[in-house]
């Protein structure tokens, strides 16, 4: 079988599937027109973001067995078309749960210690404590919406602090030891830190709205390593306005090209980011919380794994 890799990854893919016996081409530059024209040769295609496989793609590629894609989400895919089709798709979102979970608690804790701030504070000469008074994750609630891979993961490295882990998910009995499944309306009822793990979907677009938000009894902490255009940013913003969102720790934005690549999709920067970017209840960071060391490999050796698994 012959695999087209349109994104660089981890050498042990290339390695490891050509000890399998696949044939590995590498076109890492090449425009989606160019890709087009020769996809017709290929079994396999292996990405990440570079660019979408819609229905021309697909109608393109008559001999194509199988897409992988080296991450947690395939929103980028014409998923139900490709499957019509009988091209099975392969992602790897055990593979980076680790690294979202480690991050998503590291933002938190950085968010409710203000420790961004802080740091470029004293870097500055400014020494202030009792105007930097943090808040504890003891006692509070953590509201978890989407309890597959990466919620999972969040929960499990929640148990060392003494706080009451929930989970929210359209998917019934997914609940465990580490988080108590409960509906909706107790979520909104009993969150204090709000953490989003949902995959891009048309249901989950801008699912953080100004309605959504407004359901919570109390204020709370948001935190979100999911997808950013499950937010509606406009509405965070005013949310953060008026305290109803304490802080909010966004390692994705709404603002983001489908590439990942670059921050916006044009030069202009939409008013709701201007203040998301001089807040001081707001940590940012660009799309990383999937992106270590070890989750580089971790999500290469799960995709290796699966087309091994399925195609030889």
């Amino acid at each position: 079988m012959k695999i087209l890799h349109l994104d660089t990854n981890h050498e042990l893919m290339l390695e490891q599937l050509a000890q399998a016996g696949f044939e590995n081409h590498e076109d890492y530059s090449s425009s989606k027109e160019v890709i087009e024209q020769k996809i017709a040769d290929y079994d396999g295609i292996i990405l990440r973001s570079r660019f979408k496989i819609d229905k021309t793609f697909l109608d393109a590629a008559t001999n194509l067995k199988f897409i992988g894609r080296v991450g947690a989400g395939l929103e980028n895919i014409d998923c139900e078309y490709a499957q019509s089709k009988g091209i099975k798709l392969i992602a790897a979102p055990e593979g980076n749960s680790t690294s979202v979970g480690e991050h998503a608690l590291g933002m938190l804790l950085c968010l409710m210690n203000k420790l961004n701030l802080v740091d470029q504070e004293v870097r500055n000469g400014i020494w202030l404590r009792e105007e930097n008074r943090g808040f504890e994750i003891e006692g509070k609630t953590v509201g978890i919406i989407g309890y597959g891979n990466m919620g999972k993961a969040l929960a499990q490295r929640l148990q060392g602090f003494n706080c009451n882990v929930i989970c929210y998910d359209i998917k019934p009995n997914v609940g465990n030891k580490n988080a108590k499944q409960v509906s909706l309306n107790e979520l909104f009822e009993q969150t204090d830190i709000l953490s989003l793990h949902t995959p891009q979907t048309p249901e989950t677009y801008h699912l953080i709205n100004e309605s959504f938000i407004s359901n919570f009894k109390k204020p709370f902490w948001f935190v979100n390593t999911a997808r950013g255009k499950s937010v509606n940013t406009a509405a965070l913003v005013d949310a953060l306005k008026t305290d109803k969102v304490l802080g909010a720790a966004l390692d994705v934005l709404e603002y983001e090209k489908s590439s990942f690549e670059n921050m916006f999709s044009d030069n202009e920067l939409p008013e709701p980011m201007q203040h998301l970017i001089t807040a001081k209840n707001v940590l940012l960071a660009p799309h990383i919380a999937g992106w270590t060391i070890e989750s580089k490999r971790k999500l290469a050796q799960v995709i290796v794994d699966k087309i091994i698994a399925n195609f030889n």
